[in-house]
């Protein structure tokens, strides 16, 4: 599962990569990363965060306790209504567009305004494509299907890419702002391949779509249940990328797509480790719950947080230590120089050191939804909001500290939502092996010590020069670095025992030996 979710998040980097050589990262890239981000931050509200959730928690539940065919059932009567609000939510955003754009970018003025909602019209029916593409996707994972959901995105990111360097060179060759209309064009055709690649999976586990229109059953009042809360919760990460965004616009040409380009980069081990963790745990922390097994449940809720601090501790080591030539490596081409590199690179520095939190909350959100107390991470995201709003006001106006604050912010937000939820599951459960927990953490801090030691010394004595250095050498130092730094890591976590250590290894081994004869 994480290395289908790698491949994809390595092709949205490459993605970005294009973009950043195409265009640079000033007005243009700006204000098409905001019109992206207006369906995007939809599609995380419905599509892949509250809809996702609430489908696969309840689609699992009913395959448990009253079998395949009310479970698809129920699943045609969730597609038809998706189908439906959906393409209406489609039509609204394509008419009220300007007033989303004034809303999120506030500080985008003249031809950038207009060329931001330009795009944002062409982009807006991505919201229905990926949220149909989400509902196959939770389908998919109820039914153990992980692979093909999981490289779903990865269709979407090459559609992008192919269909959109083809279509911005045939409309402006010189790849001014007539080339994002061909990008912006060819986000749609990534969202359908996306969808299109996931369908016959879906038919071969059983689904076949039939309009169905009687939505007045238990199962859809059951998903609209959990939804209500999740969207709520989920809406108050949202108004935090809003306020982001709203910062990040009064900084002038270029903050926007330095986040935005940092934040990628904190996605590939976030989406490798954490999402792959919490979208395997799902439907098996609620199968656990509905069945009863308090006792497992807690088990494989603590084993799948261990598991996330393990896999993302280095990653936030070496990315907040080798932060300069890695962006310089992947987006200082062309129109992308050194200055952006440097800046993009100082918020990737920030983002780095909330990526364990955002792991974990992957895993620990779930199973939250899976005990029916979907109202808890609600009521703490509200936490979240305020303090986030005081945070960037701090960060970012008082200290001074520009879009770095925004980034410091989302690190601070993502690191508080974890230890207040980790608490109140512990209270609920009595006990979250917090022992065993603890002792990895000390453990893991003896083993990112010397990663440290090792991504330090790269840095300053092979990758020192990296503003000016040659790709092809910089990007060898660089592998090596990053090599030697894992290596050291993971022999330093084996000779200390981790137990973790011990069972991913033989995990690999088993998939690796393939599965063994009768």
């Amino acid at each position: 599962m994480g290395l289908y979710v790698l491949c994809s998040r390595i092709l949205g980097v490459l993605r970005e990569q294009v973009f950043a050589a195409l265009f640079g990262g000033g007005r243009l890239m700006d204000a098409f990363t905001i019109a992206f981000r207006i369906p995007n931050l939809l599609r995380d509200l419905f599509a892949e965060g509250a809809l996702s959730t609430a489908f696969v928690t309840t689609f699992s539940k009913m395959v448990v306790l009253e079998g395949d065919e009310a479970a698809w059932r129920l699943a045609n009567k969730v597609a038809t209504l998706a189908l439906i609000g959906l393409s209406a939510i489609s039509l609204l955003g394509v008419l009220f567009a300007p007033a989303l754009v004034a809303l999120l970018a506030p500080g985008f003025v003249g031809a950038k305004a207009a060329l931001t909602v330009t795009l944002t019209r062409i982009m807006f029916p991505f919201i229905l494509l990926v949220s149909l593409a989400a509902l196959a996707m939770g389908m998919l994972n109820a039914k153990h299907v992980f692979g093909v959901p999981a490289m779903a995105s990865s269709f979407f990111n090459l559609g992008v890419i192919i269909a959109g360097g083809a279509l911005g060179w045939w409309l402006d060759p010189t790849f001014g702002p007539r080339a994002l209309v061909g990008f912006a064009i060819a986000t749609l055709i990534g969202g359908w391949l996306q969808l299109a690649v996931q369908l016959p999976s879906v038919r071969r586990v059983g689904f076949h779509f039939h309009p169905d229109f009687l939505w007045r059953d238990e199962g859809v009042k059951a998903i609209l249940r959990l939804m209500g809360p999740s969207v709520i919760a989920a809406s108050t990460t949202q108004i935090n990328v809003l306020v982001n965004s709203i910062f990040a616009s009064e900084l002038g040409n270029g903050p926007t797509f330095w986040l935005a380009a940092a934040f990628r980069l904190m996605q590939l081990p976030l989406g490798l480790f954490g999402v792959a963790l919490g979208t395997v745990s799902q439907p098996l922390l609620a199968r656990l719950a509905a069945a009863g097994h308090t006792v497992s449940f807690r088990t494989e809720l603590a084993r799948g947080m261990r598991l996330a601090f393990l896999l993302t501790i280095p990653s936030s080591v070496g990315l907040a230590m080798l932060a300069e030539p890695i962006i310089s490596v992947l987006y200082q081409h062309r129109k992308f120089n050194a200055f952006d590199a440097a800046q993009a690179a100082s918020d990737l520095r920030y983002y780095a050191l909330g990526l364990c939190g955002y792991a974990a909350l992957k895993v620990l959100v779930n199973a939250f939804y899976a005990i029916d107390k979907r109202k808890t991470p609600m009521v703490v995201s509200f936490i979240a909001v305020a303090l986030n709003l005081l945070l960037n006001w701090l960060f970012t106006l008082r200290l001074g500290w520009g879009h770095r604050g925004l980034a410091f912010s989302t690190a601070c937000i993502a690191t508080t939502n974890f230890l207040i939820l980790y608490a109140l599951m512990r209270g609920h459960l009595g006990r979250l092996e917090s022992r065993a927990m603890l002792s990895l953490l000390v453990r893991l801090a003896a083993a990112s010590a010397v990663l440290a030691g090792i991504c330090w010394a790269g840095a300053h004595f092979l990758l020192a020069g990296w503003a000016t250095q040659r790709f092809w050498p910089k990007l060898g130092w660089l592998v090596a670095v990053i090599a030697g730094g894992a290596l050291a890591f993971f022999g330093c976590a084996s000779a200390l025992r981790i137990e973790e250590v011990r069972e991913l290894t033989s995990a690999i081994k088993r998939r690796w030996r393939g599965p063994r004869p009768a």
